[in-house]
């Protein structure tokens, strides 16, 4: 398993500025590989390590290719065939795909080296700080504000430009997967230890014990986003005063990332230490993105970077993770399986069969927990309605406030 570790680097301004040379020039060879790999006819294309044997001669042809690291160019190359398989895939699921398009001037903010061309050294005299080595770029001080892993620890670096201007560096470990804490059999789960998790409409979480998280609040930031990119509009594109708004531009947004982030890294935590199973439903978001008349909400969620947070969060801590498929858990009833038409705008579950009547998201969080129970081979859920002194259709409600609040300040 690969654990990706984030750390933020303060290059001095020759260093930045060969930095961003060197990023430019591996956009120049992306370009190129391109270009010579649709060059040739389907079926005759060549391979990641026909165009690595070509870097020779490119080098001769145009020198300043030959400037930057040869293994990094070779992960650039790399990089594209990585791409170009991820897009043979998804052909295959159905999907339309196009070629690889080029990276035009600014597109590309990022250097990789795999296995070697880099050094990490820890002992810099100076508390909190390491430096980094990149071959034919230089020393790098980077914050180690947690502890940095030894030089043949890491697997990859890749070195990055925000468009704030803020340089960051990812260090990628591989872990044995013997060192990763060991899940629990599936017939040995206990009820109480498993929860189902429904992405909500009016919450942005409901677990199956009636726990419902609210949506993070993020008006004012996307209020202040639009103001500055109103006055982006205004200025004169290119000009001085145009980069000083495009970076103000670019840290509001950052901001938005950042919180949601951080909102959703705190979320998968607590779920992955206070369950030893977690049922999710596998939404498609593509499709709601393109129909719905709340798309812009749907988007600001991003529920797929959290599927994807809770399934890594659970391999660190011993969790298993289910995902189900959502279609009929809403209709369905968790108490007699009899399912139910109703409308969006219908908040409450009611079941003309057994008289069941529950909140209509924890109706749909019991569902899949029952379906995640029977994919893992760990049998019906037999959890109860959850005993409790609120009012029945008032949930445990917890404000995403708390949430952000709970961990480390924002940066």
């Amino acid at each position: 398993m690969d654990i990706t570790l984030r750390f933020r680097a303060y290059p001095d301004e020759e260093t930045a500025s060969e930095a961003w040379r060197h990023i430019d020039i591996h956009r120049q060879i992306r370009n190129h590989a391109i270009r010579d790999y649709y060059s040739h006819q389907p079926g005759n294309r060549p391979t990641a390590y026909d165009q690595h044997r070509k870097l020779t001669e490119w080098k001769q042809q145009w020198p300043v290719f030959g400037e930057v690291s040869a293994h990094a160019a070779q992960q650039t190359v790399s990089e594209i065939h990585k791409n170009i398989k991820t897009q043979q895939s998804r052909r295959e699921n159905g999907h339309k795909t196009g070629r690889l398009k080029w990276q035009g001037s600014g597109e590309r903010r990022s250097v990789a080296y795999q296995s070697e061309g880099f050094d990490v050294d820890h002992n810099t005299g100076r508390d909190g700080y390491a430096t980094l080595r990149l071959s034919k770029i230089g020393y790098i001080p980077i914050r180690a504000h947690r502890e940095l892993p030894s030089t043949d620890q890491i697997k990859r670096v890749v070195l990055k430009k925000e468009p704030t201007g803020e340089w960051f560096v990812c260090l990628v470990t591989k872990t044995s997967d013997d060192d990763l804490p060991e899940k629990p059999s599936p017939e040995c789960l206990a009820p109480t230890d498993c929860v189902g998790v429904d992405l909500g409409i009016q919450s942005y979480i409901h677990t199956s014990d009636d726990t419902a998280v609210d949506t993070l609040d993020l008006s004012d930031e996307c209020d202040r986003y639009a103001r500055e990119q109103q006055n982006l509009d205004r200025k004169e594109h290119g000009s001085n005063n145009w980069e000083k708004q495009r970076r103000k531009v670019a840290k509001a947004k950052r901001r938005i990332k950042r919180k949601v982030l951080d909102y959703q890294h705190k979320l998968t935590t607590w779920l992955v230490r206070e369950y030893e199973l977690v049922a999710v439903e596998d939404l498609d978001v593509k499709p709601m993105l393109e129909t719905s008349q709340n798309a812009k909400n749907r988007q600001d969620a991003a529920w797929s970077r959290f599927l994807d947070l809770l399934e890594y969060k659970a391999d660190l801590h011993g969790t298993h993770v289910v995902r189900v498929e959502p279609a009929g858990t809403t209709k369905e009833c968790s108490s007699c399986g009899v399912a139910t038409s109703k409308p969006i705008w219908i908040r409450e579950h009611s079941c003309p069969a057994c008289g069941h009547t529950e909140d209509r998201d924890l109706n749909a969080a019991k569902n899949i927990l029952s379906r995640g129970r029977k994919q893992l081979g760990a049998g019906r859920s037999e959890s109860t309605p959850v005993q409790t002194a609120l009012p029945t259709f008032t949930p445990l409600r917890v404000d995403a406030k708390r949430v952000v609040e709970a961990g480390s300040p924002e940066a």
